[in-house]
């Protein structure tokens, strides 16, 4: 496989002969079968035969012991390489880049490597005091992944501050404790994410009384950010502001096919971007002219019937822009590896080509796309039980804040003479 990237017999001989070479050309081999371009490969094959020679000159010439030296190469690569005035979020990016490399192929050669990767950040930030709370969430509550994993954010935050005011022990929590990290905390998240935060905790501490951890239940003392009813706003847009954001989708790019057909999907259904990363062509029936939309938030599944120009958009990226794979998404990232998207890079997606449209919204992102599809079917006067059955809310109290947003309506209270109006 090195001969195809190769020509001179000197270069694929002084690779094989590394010690590290066979690793090397088995890497080699993986990027071609993941369809990476040779640009990428030749990139990369250069960094492992250093990681191989700085190995060596430790000492290392066996592949068991290299976990232990990625950090320490990592950290030599950007004193050697990386010079002049870089700020540390591009450091930070150079480093990750090199670290991946090396990760790539400790996974590929070392049997169990992910997993001992993945160990390096457990799950549950707490999992010495509580090992199974996890456990408990997942089995006894019933929760899913996407709920698991801001769990493990929440408590990655509460364990941080715990560590920075010195408290070693879960049994010395106290309300004063509590009230200390939501106080932190608040000015540097959301209303949305802080009364998460709370949540979580409060499960959080029952938890640690049930178990023993705690004499008693710290629950009550976190109480819920106050927050009123119906106080907010919308982040929905109009459709002129759409219809710039469309525009600003190049289609004759692959990714830009891809893109067009994710944005259409998004703004005519208000789909949430899971949803729409969790597409598959066996959800879409195009003899019956239907689309699937399975294992909603709500717990339940949707058909659609398939509009013209969102079908005509997806078949448009499947002829002419989908790489060839075995997956069965229907949309994958533009550059190898070829995997499905992810529910943030369809809500990244939407983010860019509204700032690319000049659209000003607070926090933009595929939400955006499902507040303005709400937004719309509003002013055109369907029922809020017709919205909300549409768009797979669960309580019509998640529909009833878009009604508040009557633009016409309040214009012509605005514009009328006071006394009709009473």
């Amino acid at each position: 496989m090195l001969e195809q990237y190769y020509s001179h017999p000197d270069t694929i001989e002084r690779i094989r002969a590394s010690w590290i070479g066979k690793a090397v050309e088995d890497y080699v081999c993986w990027l071609t079968e993941h369809r990476y371009s040779a640009r990428t490969v030749l990139r990369r094959v250069p960094i492992m035969m250093r990681f191989g020679r700085f190995a060596e000159a430790q000492g290392v010439t066996s592949l068991d012991a290299l976990p232990s030296l990625v950090e320490p190469f990592v950290s030599q690569w950007l004193r050697e390489r990386v010079k002049g005035r870089r700020s540390s979020t591009e450091r930070r990016e150079i480093g990750d880049g090199v670290r991946n490399v090396i990760d790539q192929v400790l996974v590929l050669v070392l049997p169990g490597y992910h997993e001992q990767r993945r160990r390096a950040k457990p799950e549950n930030p707490f999992h010495e005091s509580v090992p199974a709370f996890f456990d408990f969430l997942r089995n006894e509550r019933g929760l899913s992944g996407c709920s698991l994993q801001h769990y493990r954010s929440h408590l990655g935050q509460f364990a941080r501050y715990l560590d920075s005011i010195g408290l070693n022990r879960l049994c010395d929590l106290s309300p004063v404790v509590m009230s200390g990290f939501i106080t932190d905390l608040s000015p540097r998240v959301g209303w949305q994410s802080l009364r998460n935060a709370c949540g979580t905790l409060r499960v959080f501490l029952r938890y640690l009384c049930r178990q023993g951890v705690l004499a008693r239940d710290l629950s009550p003392s976190v109480q819920f950010v106050q927050q009123y009813r119906l106080s907010s706003v919308p982040r929905s847009i109009n459709w002129e502001d759409v219809t710039r954001m469309l525009a600003a989708v190049d289609q004759r790019l692959a990714y830009g096919r891809r893109d067009y057909a994710i944005l259409l999907l998004l703004v005519t259904y208000g789909l949430r971007a899971r949803e729409v990363a969790a597409l598959t062509l066996d959800d879409i029936d195009w003899r019956a002219e239907r689309i699937h939309i399975r294992e909603r938030k709500a717990g339940h599944n949707t058909t659609y019937p398939l509009s013209p120009l969102v079908g005509q958009a997806i078949l448009a990226y499947l002829q002419r822009g989908r790489p060839k794979t075995t997956c069965r998404e229907v949309f994958l990232r533009s550059m190898a590896p070829y995997d499905p998207l992810t529910y943030y890079g369809v809500s990244c997606r939407a983010s860019r080509y509204l700032h690319s449209a000049g659209v000003t919204v607070p926090r933009p992102g595929s939400h955006t796309l499902r507040h303005t599809c709400v937004q719309h079917l509003v002013d055109a006067h369907f029922s809020l039980k017709t919205i909300g059955d549409y768009v797979g809310h669960r309580s019509p109290s998640s529909t009833q804040i878009y009604a508040k947003v009557d633009v016409e309506g309040l214009r012509e209270v605005v514009s009328a003479d006071g006394e009709e109006v009473v």
